[in-house]
């Protein structure tokens, strides 16, 4: 499977949001991660389609946009003509899944499910035929900068076994040594936020999490 790291702008200068997006692209970023909290899925609030789309017209990296909203469905259409490539959302959420990840679909974008640490993996089971990812929260969704939840391994172990060609993300805690245990778990495509923007070199960032996720 191929490794892909997913910067989360959760962690980066929201005073410089184009820089960001910038310091990303050039260090070798497949996917730029975009958080959406709506204040009552999760407790926090954070940005909407509105900034999402004036961030598209300065980046041509593919979005990998994650809601954490009680009503995925309803804003479908909002997100992707805001330019998400693919959209993540909580199989925990209010919206019928199917229908959620129908729409997604019909609009063009690549649809994923996400997965709460307390959440059983088997929940993402009858949807797999549809997905391009099913997206494993190593921390509780919220919040940044909590800290890696290696109990969420055999969840991953588990999906990579019974669908050895689904990318599996990770979202949480991720550095350069969680990655070791997710990648040997299964997992292939990782989040990373403090690690990379909080970095004085991004590119060698991004480089080393790459390496250490293929073992090398």
């Amino acid at each position: 499977m191929k490794i892909k790291i997913s910067p989360s702008m959760l962690a980066s200068d929201f005073a410089n949001l184009e820089a960001e997006l910038n310091k990303c692209k050039n260090a070798g970023a497949e996917l730029i991660h975009l958080d959406v909290m709506d204040g009552h899925f999760v407790p926090n609030i954070t940005i909407g389609a509105p900034v999402i789309k004036a961030l598209k017209s300065v980046c041509d990296v593919p979005f990998d946009v994650h809601l954490m909203i009680s009503e995925p469905l309803k804003y479908i259409e909002d997100f992707v003509d805001a330019g998400a490539d693919i959209i993540s959302f909580h199989i925990e959420s209010e919206s019928n899944p199917e229908e959620t990840i129908d729409k997604i679909i019909s609009c063009g974008c690549k649809a994923a499910i996400a997965v709460k640490p307390g959440t059983s993996i088997d929940t993402v089971y009858p949807f797999m035929d549809k997905l391009s990812m099913v997206l494993v929260m190593t921390v509780e969704p919220g919040f940044g900068g909590q800290s890696f939840m290696a109990d969420m391994m055999p969840k991953i172990e588990k999906l990579r076994n019974r669908y050895p060609d689904v990318d599996i993300q990770v979202d949480g805690g991720i550095n350069a040594e969680t990655i070791k245990v997710c990648a040997k778990a299964g997992a292939n495509v990782f989040v990373a936020g403090s690690a990379v923007f909080k970095s004085e070199n991004p590119a060698e960032t991004i480089s080393l999490l790459k390496r250490n996720a293929r073992g090398i």
